[in-house]
């Protein structure tokens, strides 16, 4: 099977999951071929059956603003036609399900009948997609799709209750490779961060206002009033700055330690205790999901996809999101109970292999491609 798909190419979860499908399904045999105006971040190395495609869009003083969604239809066109592709698989709404539509139309003439699959991520949906602007492109490009896909149960009902769509939307939830995330021993950075044995709060994140990155400062300040803890912030972005400021402020500056991007995420979760994700929305959660297989519970907001994730009272705790006091209250409760965290920390490794290992996980595309196609 040949496949396209076009995802962005950053550290978001949209990218991170287009890649390691892609990867994946290149592992099965498939010819994949990525097309995105750069390389994802995590198609860092050479992968058999795996081809890139960049799109150049140049500028011109009468454009104001880059026609990038225009420049990637055209080289979709180009990679469909040139390399016979069966379907073009498009990660994240905005531009790309709606220039895979467009593409479609300009082969139609030529008889090429290459298939497309839209995948909703979350923001995508739940926030750009619902500007005036996009509202009506997005619900016509979900709706032309051959077929389409959420990462959560939750997304899937917003997607039809926001933008009133009569479709039908396959759940297949978000994966990781728990042969890469799991539980690993690094001495060296635990000692590094914590040399008094503090303990380890963590949190990863591209710092953007909704996933509430401050609150995780403040949940420190309260943790910090019964036991050592240190806090390690993974990512970057527009609120790192006021993240900065809030822990002086709060006069925790010393505790709180910015790693900025990182690839070598398991080692970094590995040496933690509790990850936190206070987030005001999520439609997955991947974040979470990469900590527990390594271990560690989580403790998060109870918005969107997140309860489908994390099991209350199991894996961690989820609470109102902005309630600063009760995750610092569960966060106490799970540090201060060696027995319990161990039962939270063996339930979290056995969630993630048990229902979201990329062995299980992948063949559910390949099926639901099939099915697309054989429509």
């Amino acid at each position: 099977m040949k496949i396209g798909i076009t995802c962005y190419p950053t550290y978001g979860g949209s990218g991170v999951v287009a890649t390691e499908l892609g990867k994946a399904l290149a592992a099965k045999g498939c010819e994949v071929h990525f097309i995105s105006y750069a390389l994802p971040h995590r198609l860092n190395s050479f992968v058999e059956n795996v081809i890139f495609h960049e799109v150049e869009f140049t500028t011109y003083p009468l454009f104001e603003h880059s026609l990038y969604g225009l420049s990637l239809t055209s080289k979709m066109v180009e990679v469909i036609q040139y390399e016979n592709l069966d379907l073009l698989h498009v990660h994240y709404a905005i531009p790309h399900a709606t220039s895979a539509y467009l593409a479609k139309q300009i082969l139609k003439k030529e008889n090429k009948q290459t298939k497309i699959i839209t995948t909703l991520h979350g923001t995508d949906i739940t926030l750009v997609g619902l500007e005036p602007s996009f509202l009506p492109l997005v619900k016509f490009s979900i709706e032309e799709s051959d077929g389409v896909t959420a990462v959560s149960r939750f997304l899937k009902e917003k997607t039809i209750t926001n933008y009133n769509i009569n479709k039908d939307i396959e759940v297949i939830h978000n994966f990781i490779d728990t042969e890469v995330y799991k539980p690993v021993n690094h001495e060296q950075f635990k000692k590094h961060i914590a040399p008094n044995g503090e303990r380890i709060l963590v949190h990863t994140s591209n710092f953007r206002p909704v996933k509430r990155v401050p609150d995780t400062i403040r949940i420190l300040k309260e943790v910090q009033k019964k036991i050592p803890t240190k806090l390690v912030l993974v990512g970057d972005g527009p609120e790192r700055s006021e993240c900065e400021r809030l822990a002086r402020e709060l006069e925790v500056h010393k505790d709180v330690i910015f790693l900025g991007k990182q690839d070598g995420l398991t080692e970094i979760l590995s040496s933690s205790d509790i990850f936190l994700l206070p987030s005001q929305s999520e439609s997955f959660g991947l974040s979470a999901l990469e900590a527990m297989a390594c271990g560690v519970p989580v403790i998060s907001s109870s918005v969107g996809g997140l309860p489908e994730l994390v099991r209350h009272n199991e894996t961690g705790f989820i609470a109102e999101f902005g309630d600063v006091q009760r995750m610092a209250k569960y966060a106490i409760d799970l540090l201060t109970n060696e027995k319990k965290y161990k039962v939270f920390s063996d339930n979290c490794i056995k969630l993630a292999k048990d229902n979201f290992e990329k062995k299980l996980i992948v063949p559910q595309y390949l099926k639901y491609y099939e099915k697309v196609l054989n429509s």
